[in-house]
This record gives structure tokens, C-alpha cells and sequence, in this order.
């Protein structure tokens, strides 16, 4: 999608944009979801494209952990994000905006956490890793069941298969519908077209009230 998307200059206006959008004076503010498996990419990718020092939570890899975070793939992996990544991009075209990037861990043991982080944003881009598209398949299901507009986008691993688009949406069960792109995370301007991309159909297709799960908060009252 092109960055000048005229969806994009109706943000303000967008119906079931509420809830990742925050009125300023300045930029609009959107909350955008990085989220894949295991070892896709996903602390690169806000690295790679954050305007700002990127806040990350990640530790090292032990063999205690070897039984449940399998390096088939990306042996040469020695950290994993335990919480989230942070970074902030701000875009001037084709209006002036925000962006809040907030990474998640992997591995699905943490799906508290991406509850926690879904929560007020616009949109998620799940990475996949087509060595181990299996790996995208618990992200995927889990906005689809939450509600919540995503996209997905392949990270070009230098040693990854190169398949066509329908072969990956047959193999993901991705509806035409969810827009499906290239993306090297290691790049800024490849990671902020495929930004862009999630805005441009998230603003177009948000629901009103994605589906999260009541508080413990609002359990204990």
C-alpha cells in the first residue's frame, strides 16, 4: 500500500480507531504491536527502524530453557525478549504521526503478556520466519480471537526460501483479506513501509472493541 493512502489522512475520522489512537497537540499517537515467534525478528525490527534509544527486555538463553525454546533454525541466537520491546518512530508523511512500538516475547507461554500489550493498540505485525512458519500460527490465531487488525509480514533471512505469496497464505490459512508483505527487519525503511501498511488496514477494518480478557482488577472488586 502506498504511503500516501488517503485512509491514512482520515485517521482522526476512522470509526473502531479509538482505541490505539491518542489526541494531541502535536503528532497523532498510535500503540502498534510487533509480535511473531520465537527468533522471527521482532527486537530487530524495532531496533532497526526506532528514533529513539529502544527499550529492551531481553536475557540470555540457558540450557534450562532448551527443552521449551527449540534453536531449530536460529542457533545462533543466544538472548530472548522475557517482557517487551519499546521503540518510537515518527512519520511526517502523509500526516504527521507517532508511532508506539511495543515488541512481544515469542514463545505462547506468555500470552498474559500479549494480552497486556494488545490492549489500547491499532494493530500487530506478526513476523514470520518462513524456515518455521509454524511458529506464526499461535500469533495469528490469537488476533484473530482478540479481534484485533494485523498484518503479516516474512522477514527476509538471508538463508530463507523465497515462496510465492499464495503459497504462503495457503500454508498460514490467511484470508485475502489480511494483507501479507515483504519485510527485512533489519533495514528502517523496509521495517516503516510495513508499519504503514498495518496503519493504512488497521484504520480501514478496526473493530470498536477488540476482545480482551476482564482485569484481575476488575475480578477482585
Amino acid at each position: 500500500m502506498p504511503p500516501h493512502s488517503p485512509r491514512l489522512a482520515d485517521l482522526a475520522e476512522t470509526p473502531g480507531a479509538g482505541a490505539g489512537l491518542k489526541e494531541t497537540s502535536g503528532p497523532a499517537i498510535l500503540k502498534v504491536v510487533i509480535a511473531g515467534g520465537f527468533g522471527v525478528g521482532k527486537t530487530t525490527c524495532v531496533r532497526s527502524v526506532s528514533e529513539i534509544e529502544p527499550l529492551t527486555t531481553e536475557e540470555y538463553l540457558t540450557e534450562a530453557s532448551a527443552l521449551t525454546d527449540s534453536l531449530k533454525g536460529v542457533e545462533e541466537k543466544t538472548t530472548t525478549t522475557v517482557a517487551f520491546d519499546f521503540g518510537r518512530l515518527t512519520l511526517d508523511v502523509p500526516m504527521s504521526l507517532q508511532l508506539f512500538l511495543f515488541g512481544t516475547p515469542g514463545q505462547d507461554r506468555f500470552v498474559d503478556l500479549w494480552y497486556d500489550l494488545s490492549a489500547g493498540a491499532v494493530g500487530a505485525v506478526v513476523l514470520a520466519d518462513t524456515r518455521r512458519l509454524n511458529a506464526s500460527f499461535a500469533p495469528i490465531e490469537f488476533f484473530e480471537h482478540i479481534g484485533l487488525p494485523f498484518i503479516v509480514a516474512v522477514n527476509q533471512f538471508d538463508d530463507a526460501h523465497r515462496y510465492h505469496p499464495d503459497q504462503l497464505r495457503k500454508a498460514l490459512d490467511l484470508p485475502p483479506e489480511i494483507p501479507l508483505v515483504a519485510c527485512d527487519a533489519r533495514v528502517a525503511n523496509s521495517v516503516a513501509g510495513t508499519l504503514l501498511t498495518l496503519v493504512d488496514h488497521a484504520l480501514s477494518s478496526a473493530p470498536a472493541d477488540p476482545a480482551y480478557p476482564p482485569s484481575t482488577a476488575s475480578q477482585d472488586a
